[in-house]
């Protein structure tokens, strides 16, 4: 039996008078159909099924798109109205090794429903073909990559939540003393369980934020930056409190009175453990909620040596200095000395980020100053990651948050609080330092301390927190 005729064939045919001599019949050029194979492939790159249906088959085209629809669907909807849950399933192990999973399986199908529409469109001449097929190489090499980076940040986002969210697995220890000349204690050593939990998904949560000097040529382990973030899930308000580490002599939880520097007290609880069984972070965080007047519920340590690097993978951040700094005595990590920037906008790297809020000793500056340009990196930081052009580096930032950050914060909460964050933005948070007229220095003593005015620091606590600041109730 003689083969049917093509559908182009066909159509040639029926342009021609009965009987006419079908060695007449002009067929068409090879390179169309290298073309309409091209077509077909690249259709169906763009979405499983369109090179199908360019192709004449309705029944492929919709067994190869409709799968991707739903998936597709699905993800937006995630995206849209659930991007905090799509953080927590990249968290999770199971969910996220599912995630890998089924991003392998759609670049596999994509290249599958490629081949597929172009097969029955492919030229017999060799040149057409190798043309065609050189179009699907490519094609499957940018499917193969994409997905491949795709699986691979995915992945990079689970193993550095599973470093940076140390609270979730069995209960951490207090660091252990640090003995004369040893070297600071690694990050790992604020891991700790939460402190306590808010009573309700809607309860104020707050996070005590600490930095941690882990550097080389560092041997003490730094607490200068004691800051809380404290945020409201009910109205998506946000307050970052920053305590200057000078404040001493101040009443404690327990009645008692801390005569030492509060920069100090971590040390101090770690040197006498069967007075402060909370151990050092939790009486830290503990005593910083009891002076604030609302508690404290997590800890997030950040290596100084890793925010560094962050800034840097992250292209660097913009702030805008309120006035000059002038300091001589600031000692870069190759010992050289000094550290100028002028007042107005600065793009920083990461090591002239570092050293603006290190730097304390500028003629005019105080540590109130550093505290609030502490406060301003932070948040310059926050706007930098967010932006397009730092895609295609979510890799090698999430790594290097994993290297850089650990917390007791719940994972699970992750998602709930990343939602938060995008139905509150556009609201800038509130940033106060706890300085004068809410510290004052102490009169009649050998070196600088401040001491709380508890009226003036009891009096703002209801102004930032209401109703749930315990003063509120005095």
């Amino acid at each position: 039996m003689a083969p049917e005729p093509s559908r182009t064939e066909a159509s040639a045919l029926r342009s021609y008078p009965l009987g006419r001599n079908r060695s007449h019949v002009r067929r068409p050029r090879s390179g169309g159909q290298a073309r309409s194979a091209s077509v077909a492939a690249f259709l169906s790159f763009l979405w499983p099924g369109l090179g199908q249906r360019y192709a004449g088959r309705p029944r492929a085209a919709l067994r190869y798109a409709l799968p991707i629809v739903v998936l597709a669907l699905a993800a937006l909807l995630m995206v849209v109205f659930a991007l905090g849950l799509l953080a927590t399933l990249i968290i999770q192990p199971i969910s996220a090794l599912a995630l890998v999973a089924i991003l392998v399986l759609v670049g596999i199908w994509r290249v599958v429903a490629m081949h597929d529409a172009m097969a029955g469109l492919l030229s017999r001449e060799p040149q057409a073909r190798k043309r065609a097929m050189t179009v699907f190489a490519v094609l499957a090499a940018v499917v193969v990559v994409s997905h491949s980076w795709l699986a691979y940040a995915t992945w990079t986002f689970h193993d550095a939540g599973q470093r940076v969210f140390v609270g979730d697995g069995p209960g951490g220890t207090a660091a252990p003393s640090i003995a004369p000349g040893a070297s600071a204690p690694p990050l790992d050593d604020y891991e700790v369980p939460p402190f306590a939990t808010p009573e309700t998904t809607a309860s104020r949560v707050s996070i005590l934020l600490i930095g941690v000097d882990s550097a080389e040529n560092r041997d003490t382990m730094l607490t200068d930056t004691l800051m809380v973030v404290s945020v409201s899930p009910e109205t998506g308000s946000t307050v970052m409190v920053s305590f200057p580490r000078d404040i001493a002599d101040f009443t404690m939880s327990t009645g008692a009175v801390y005569q030492g520097k509060i920069n100090s007290l971590m040390t101090y609880a770690r040197r006498y453990p069967e007075r402060f069984p909370e151990g050092p972070l939790g009486t830290l965080a503990q005593e910083l909620g009891y002076l604030l007047g609302v508690p404290i519920h997590y800890v997030a340590a950040i290596d100084l040596d890793g925010f560094r690097r962050m800034i840097d993978l992250a292209g660097g951040v913009t702030v805008d200095n309120p006035k000059a700094i002038n300091d001589p005595t600031f000692a870069w990590a190759d010992g050289r000395r000094g550290f100028q920037l002028s007042a107005g906008l600065h793009h920083l790297d990461g090591e002239t980020a570092t050293a603006f809020v290190r730097t304390r000793k500028s003629a005019g500056d105080t540590d109130f100053d550093r505290s609030r340009r502490q406060q301003q990196l932070l948040l310059a930081l926050r706007s930098q990651m967010v932006r397009a052009e730092n895609l295609p580096r979510i890799p090698e930032l999430t790594q290097a948050a994993g290297d850089t950050i650990r917390t007791n914060f719940p994972s699970d909460r992750i998602g709930e609080f990343l939602d938060l964050a995008r139905s509150s933005e556009g609201l800038d948070p509130q940033t106060v330092v706890l300085g004068p007229p809410y510290a004052l220095r102490a009169e009649g003593t050998a070196d600088y301390r401040l001491r709380f005015d508890m009226d003036r620091l009891a009096r703002k606590s209801i102004e930032l927190f209401g109703s749930d600041s315990r003063y509120a109730s005095q």
